[in-house]
């Protein structure tokens, strides 16, 4: 029996996935199914349950590639010497700048569907939880050594400005699903500026 590429096996799971992505965009979670992946994929069920045995298993793949790819654009930015200003604006310029594309936008609507199924799977809960104390440990890390150069003021909690910076791209891609029209660059130049006024006013007391 001839032996199966790595390759091959990593192309039928992409294959998979892609076809996936597509009928919970199409579909929604919970109106799609295993039938529906299986014609949409081109391949056999058996084929697709060699690699996934449920919808379930499906999700969870399909939010820790996002989560790996967004942990990625965090420790890109973070990366960057040019202080925290420099290193933000990388940052929305990361996540942001992508949401033009119809491509990820289609995959963000089903990171929202991954959002409520949470509320009553305690599986995908997990894994939401996952995607975001990660990301949320990492910035407030960033703000914290933001915090210790002098660039933001200390009175700041550094988790709170985290959650607050992941709020505001989860409020955008609410606002996105539910209007297409809404266009990226105005809100970046609003968020831009927000976050240019974290940096600069380092001196100020916010505490009331």
């Amino acid at each position: 029996m001839p032996k199966v590429s790595q390759e091959h096996l990593d192309a039928r799971r992409r294959q998979i996935l892609d076809a996936a992505i597509e009928c919970f965009s199409e579909k929604g979670f919970h109106r799609a199914t295993m039938h529906d992946i299986v014609q949409r994929s081109g391949l056999s069920a058996g084929a697709i349950y060699r690699y996934f045995e449920s919808k379930e298993e499906l999700i969870q793949a399909i939010a820790d590639e996002r989560h790996a790819r967004e942990l990625s654009l965090i420790s890109a930015a973070a990366s960057g010497e040019d202080g925290l200003g420099e290193n933000l604006h990388q940052l929305i310029l990361n996540f942001f700048g992508r949401l033009e594309d119809a491509d990820e936008r289609r995959q963000r609507r089903i990171g929202i569907e991954i959002w409520a199924e949470a509320l009553r799977n305690p599986a995908v809960y997990e894994t939401v939880r996952d995607g975001i104390d990660e990301p949320r440990t990492r910035l407030a890390k960033l703000i914290r050594e933001a915090q210790a150069r002098g660039e933001v003021t200390p009175h700041l909690e550094p988790d709170a400005v985290a959650r607050l910076m992941i709020a505001v791209f989860q409020g955008f891609l609410l606002q996105q699903a539910w209007d297409p029209s809404v266009e990226v660059k105005p809100y970046l130049s609003v968020l831009q500026w927000l976050l240019d006024g974290l940096v600069q006013r380092s001196d100020v007391d916010v505490h009331p």
